[in-house]
């Protein structure tokens, strides 16, 4: 692979709606990155797979093609409902959790890495961003731990409805709509450690 290709990140999911869900997340989190869909193993074999740093494999596919993904385990992550007995260590997302938590768990994978090969590719550098005051900073932190408004309110000592101009100016200043959007942007911006969630 040359320099000036963009690293390369395979999602192998007969499930459309899984694939297309997960490129989504995976455009966000590595805007960096060529995301590939496949619904077979065979069409994935023919885009030359060893081009792709990690491959996203849904559990069937990785239950009929095994001995392909258990020697490549370091770029596999198997997509399931959780470990079970037939994927061993192999590293697991559970697609039933929320996107909150895919993203998390994405995340505390690419923070974990042992091996810089074995990461997901870092995201860009981060664009100039809108200032944000110290209490909607403290406000996103608490988001991205996944407190409510009214537990928000309890931890600052501020009323509800403080809490919802703080998230609607979050809102407006990045323009960022979901949740997991803006727990992403804390991550990205270090205002949270990934293993504090």
């Amino acid at each position: 692979m040359n320099d000036d290709a963009k690293p390369g990140i395979a999602v192998i999911a007969p499930n459309t709606l899984t694939g297309i869900g997960l490129r989504t997340i995976l455009e966000r989190l590595v805007p960096t990155a060529e995301i590939a869909l496949f619904d077979r193993f065979e069409h994935f074999c023919e885009a030359h797979p060893e081009r792709f740093y990690h491959y996203f494999v849904a559990m069937s596919v990785f239950l009929r093609h095994s001995a392909f993904f258990r020697a490549r385990s370091q770029k596999t992550i198997l997509l399931g409902s959780g470990p079970s007995e037939r994927t061993g260590a192999m590293h697991c997302l559970d697609i039933t959790a929320g996107e909150e938590r895919i993203v998390r768990d994405l995340l505390h994978m690419r923070h974990r890495a042992r091996r810089p090969e074995h990461r997901l590719p870092a995201a860009a550098a981060p664009q100039p961003q809108p200032e944000l005051s110290a209490r909607e900073i403290e406000v996103l932190v608490q988001i991205a731990r996944g407190l409510s408004n009214k537990q928000i309110a309890e931890r600052l000592r501020i009323g509800a409805t403080t809490v919802i101009s703080h998230r609607r100016n979050l809102t407006e200043k990045l323009g960022i709509r979901s949740v997991a959007g803006l727990t992403l942007h804390a991550l990205t911006m270090g205002y949270v450690d990934p293993d504090a969630l």
